[in-house]
């Protein structure tokens, strides 16, 4: 598995959201608030696994992001996610009270992906 570079996990720590798209397709991607956590990147469904973005992540297992004007080929990972406290602690540190329907929501927590990078595209590419 790839992993994060230092200078990737900064831009996820700084950027507000990123732009998730599932699969192949042209879909303009749904925005997203982040978080990273052990060195990983995570994001979470708010309306639950039942969300069309969250079901489509799962359906495909992979896709890219867009952040601060860069894309990324990602790996997305729906099983095995535990909702830690860790990633519960990023959530509220990087967004304050608007974090509180991400974790007091037992249906957002269970919508937890991980986000990994994936060998198709090694780093963040400028778009262009």
């Amino acid at each position: 598995m790839t992993a994060w570079t230092q200078e990737e996990l900064a831009l996820f720590s700084e950027a507000y959201a990123l732009v998730l798209t599932a699969g192949d397709s042209g879909d303009l991607g749904v925005e997203v608030g982040m978080v990273t956590a052990g060195g990983q990147l995570y994001v979470r469904a708010y309306s639950g696994v039942r969300s069309r973005w969250y079901q489509a992540a799962q359906q495909h297992g992979h896709g890219r992001i867009r952040v601060d004007g860069v894309t990324r080929e990602v790996l997305l990972r729906t099983e095995g996610i535990d909702p830690s406290a860790e990633i519960d602690d990023a959530f509220r540190a990087k967004y304050g009270q608007v974090a509180s329907f991400l974790l007091g929501n037992a249906d957002a927590r269970a919508a937890t992906i991980r986000i990994s990078p994936s060998r198709r595209g090694n780093r963040l590419a400028a778009d262009g």
